[in-house]
């Protein structure tokens, strides 16, 4: 890997700098033939595995775009270096990126310029190519790129040799041409997207043909129109009046050229509207192919991995269409039936994670869907054998799933066909065997059930590809409980792989690459490896208390689901739960849990835990965007505002009651805490808590822990966070959950496609609600948690110490990352930090800021 200080270079030469980390695409590769003629300018396109834009160069920030897609440093020496993120980002107005800077800004080489959410801009866009190019092309005399995997900040990607002059600043100018001067009529802009990079691009090189000083006009601003990147600083937008100007021999042929050119779109067709910007990742890759040798997908797990393929193909079964007599069919398939649960439930002894379990005891019922087997049963009763009836019943069946516009639904399809071909093998007298897989294998099939990955012996697997499925399919979430990085809804090329081809597979991007060469895979190793170490690292240091350098401690907790997940954050360094979700008992099942079963989750989890450690359970959480099937709430305008949180508890006393008793059963394992979610008055608080009275003085017989249990608030909306200091007297602790305070706050869904990008827990407004939490909290001497998403978010962790949060409940994977982070700050330096970012005005001043954290 070649890395460079800019500082040591000769004047004539300069070193440009990988941005993002990833895999190196020569230009005339790139899907978009504006970029791939360089008429943007030459240089070279990186497909990126990383979401933070770095400076490749030093210099100043001489355009910006106001989509924040796209910007463009020039050096010291004049050399304009375009960096553009993604192809037909402009169209996404900005949805998804943060920038880091602003126009005229000086930064140096490495430094953090852009953000963005790779999942929701390559989603969205047609791809996530991103093109590093010099704009001026003409002041450089020689380019080398460089090929293969890049590391960013650090990889030099492109070497520079600059023609005499070009250094001292002095190269092609706009020098004014003597002769006539001509100028056009004002122009209004028919570009949906104004002059971005293609028809910017497309401007300025018709405009180099002629030998006439020409400016491109708006208002008060003039520019080059010679120049690429002075007419992407224009930030115009469509609709926007503009002249041209012309000074020289033959202005006027330029006028009539580049006024036809102009109203004409600059290339794009004028009044077409964008493509809205909704699919998949894995349609956008196929249509648009950013490599002959990539293979694209949709993210379904995180991670790399390199390892060679192994093809999974389900047996085909022939049967017999015409039966013997129904009663003899019908007597088949009440057998196979059998056998396939007594299967199903052998199967579950070998998967050590419950709620995964849970999906096989999906499977079990689906044996007993009438509408499923009443299906087989009128094929038998038409005089088909019961294999057959069998057969057309479950592939009937999952084709109706498939046809829905639920996509959660759509997924389940998998587990009809795979519970299907159970029985299917059964009825044909085909026994389902271990499938035997080769080591350091990347397995790639039409679709992987549940059972198929129990029955493979994961230690040789590095990760799944499904043509079939998505991020929510069983596949999707059984791989992240492993860890094991996946893609789903991968092209059906990758099932045309030959068995022990070398791939390098990247689940964070859904992409598979076949023939990598011996660069990319040792740079894959050697990010793998980095990884790896630091983990280690974190999780060396882990088990310690987290404190800050000068002392200040701060509990980091976890968010979980049940007593699986409670181990895997004690063995990753939690020193408690900060967030037990009990929601996630009650849903996808037909009816409320019992109090038994409640009893038996919660008290499994208070086992793992202790005494020693907190245990903190929000009481069901539904309503809103999230519904259950078995409690019908009234159809509401505004679910988000409506009954939602505490408020569908209050208005099912008997089921709010159940589940407090169940809770309380924990009390005397552990250091219990009930917290109420979604509490906006001080009337609501008092009636939950009433009720928990009711139910404690119930059971004071049976135990008196039950007494001693901690009462805490989800602070999920401004009313409570004004009223902090009135509901503090009344209850123990405060836990923020920020994604809710944050849409709430900033009347923004959070998951609104044209919104979301601003709904941002980092919005001084929301950091606002957050100190006048702390700051209601202290004065009744209570203490301030964070479970939302920014406290597993790096970056915000420093304010958020700095604001008086107490206690950070984060996912369990990022707990040793949290810690260590910790142990770098100080109390002093956060509480300055937080008392200067509440002064700013943006969530993107805000992130600004608070960049160097990030890491």
């Amino acid at each position: 890997m070649q890395t460079t200080s800019q500082s040591s270079l000769k004047p004539d030469s300069l070193k440009i700098v990988a941005p993002l980390g990833g895999i190196l695409v020569p230009l005339d590769q790139v899907p978009d033939p504006v970029f791939a003629q360089k008429m943007v300018g030459d240089g070279i396109s990186l497909d990126p595995i990383s979401n933070e834009l770095l400076a490749p160069v030093s210099g100043t920030v001489t355009q910006l775009h106001n989509a924040h897609h796209a910007l463009t440093i020039t050096t010291p020496e004049g050399i304009e270096v375009l960096v553009h993120i993604g192809l037909d980002t402009v169209m996404l107005r900005g949805d998804g990126f943060s920038p880091r800077v602003k126009m005229g800004d000086t930064v140096k080489v490495g430094q953090p310029v852009i953000g963005f959410d790779a999942d929701r801009v390559g989603r969205n866009a047609r791809s996530l190519l991103t093109e590093i190019v010099v704009a001026n092309f003409e002041r450089v005399a020689h380019m080398t790129p460089a090929t293969g995997m890049v590391e960013a900040g650090r990889s030099v990607i492109l070497e520079l040799t600059l023609k005499d002059g070009a250094a001292n600043g002095t190269g092609v100018a706009d020098t004014a041409a003597p002769g006539a001067e001509a100028q056009s009529e004002g122009i209004p802009l028919p570009n949906h997207a104004g002059l971005h990079a293609r028809p910017a691009a497309v401007l300025a090189g018709a405009a180099k043909t002629f030998s006439s000083q020409i400016h491109l006009i708006r208002g008060d601003d003039k520019v080059n129109a010679k120049s690429l990147v002075a007419i992407m600083g224009l930030s115009t937008k469509q609709g926007d009046v503009v002249t041209i100007k012309a000074t020289g021999p033959d202005a006027d042929k330029a006028i009539a050229a580049l006024a036809t050119l102009i109203a004409d779109g600059c290339g794009e067709k004028p009044g077409e509207a964008p493509q809205p910007a909704a699919e998949t990742a894995a349609t956008t890759a196929r249509a648009f192919p950013t490599d002959a040798n990539e293979i694209a997908g949709v993210p379904a797990s995180p991670g790399l991995a390199i390892g060679q393929i192994f093809q999974y193909r389900h047996d085909v079964v022939e049967v017999e269409q015409k039966g013997g007599a129904s009663a003899d069919e019908r007597r088949k398939l009440d057998t196979a039936l059998a056998e396939a649960g007594s299967q199903i439930e052998e199967l579950k002894g070998h998967m050590r994670d419950p709620s995964k379990a849970k999906i096989l005891d999906a499977h079990k019922e689906l044996l007993e869907d009438p509408d499923l087997v009443n299906l087989a049963l009128d094929g038998i009763a038409g005089g088909s054998s019961a294999a057959y009836s069998w057969r057309e019943a479950f592939t009937r069946y999952a084709k109706q799933l498939e046809g829905l516009d639920n996509p959660l639904l759509r997924e389940r399809a998998t587990d009809i066909r795979d519970v299907g071909r159970r029985v299917l093998g059964l009825l044909a007298g085909i026994r389902q065997e271990k499938i035997e897989v080769p080591q350091d294998a990347i397995l790639v099939a039409e679709d992987l059930a549940p059972s198929d990955i129990a029955s493979i012996d994961r230690t040789r697997v590095l990760g799944f590809c499904t043509t079939s499925g998505g991020a929510t399919s069983h596949v999707a979430i059984i791989a992240r409980s492993f860890g094991i990085p996946a893609i789903c809804g991968i092209d059906e090329s990758a099932l045309h792989l030959d068995n022990g081809a070398q791939v390098l597979l990247d689940g964070g991007r859904g992409m598979l690459r076949r023939n990598p060469n011996e660069a990319e895979v040792a740079r894959a190793r050697e990010q793998i490896a980095k990884l790896a170490e630091r983990r280690r690292e974190e999780l060396a240091t882990a088990m310690q208390p987290a404190q800050t350098r000068d002392g200040h401690r701060i509990e980091v907790v976890a968010n979980i689901r049940n007593a699986d997940d409670a181990l895997a954050a004690v063995a990753a360094g939690g020193e408690g739960v900060g967030l037990l979700r009990s929601e996630f008992l009650f849903d996808e099942r037909d009816q409320a849990p019992s109090e038994d079963e409640q009893a038996r989750s919660y008290g499994a989890v208070a086992e793992v835990l202790g005494r020693g450690r907190p245990l903190i359970i929000r009481t069901l959480d539904v309503g809103g965007d999230k519904p259950l099937s078995y409690l019908p709430l009234p159809k509401e305008e505004n679910p988000f505002l409506g009954l939602r949180g505490i408020r569908v508890s209050l208005d099912q006393p008997e089921m709010f009651r159940t589940q407090l008793r169940a809770i309380l059963r924990a009390a005397p394992l552990s250091d219990l805490h009930i917290m109420f979610p979604m509490i906006a008055t001080l009337e609501e608080l008092r009636a939950a808590k009433r009720i928990l009275a009711e139910e404690q003085a119930a059971g004071a017989s049976e135990t008196s822990a039950a007494a001693s249990v901690k009462v805490g608030i989800m602070v999920e909306v401004p009313s409570a966070a004004v009223q902090a200091d009135i509901l503090a007297a009344e209850c123990d602790f405060f836990s923020i959950g920020t994604n809710d305070l944050t849409q709430y706050t900033l009347a923004m869904d959070r998951g609104h496609p044209k919104l979301a990008r601003q709904a941002d827990g980092l919005h001084p407004a929301v950091l606002r609600m957050i100190k006048l939490t702390t700051d209601g909290a202290r004065k009744h001497g209570k203490w301030v948690g964070v479970c939302g998403g920014i406290a597993s978010d790096l970056i915000a962790i420093p304010v958020l110490i700095g604001l008086g949060v107490k206690e950070l409940s984060v996912t369990v994977p990022t707990i040793p990352a949290i810690k260590a982070a910790i142990g770098r700050l100080s109390l002093s330096e956060c509480q300055a930090l937080a008392d200067e970012v509440l002064a700013l005005g943006t969530a993107e001043q805000v992130r600004a800021r608070l960049a160097p954290f990030a890491e």
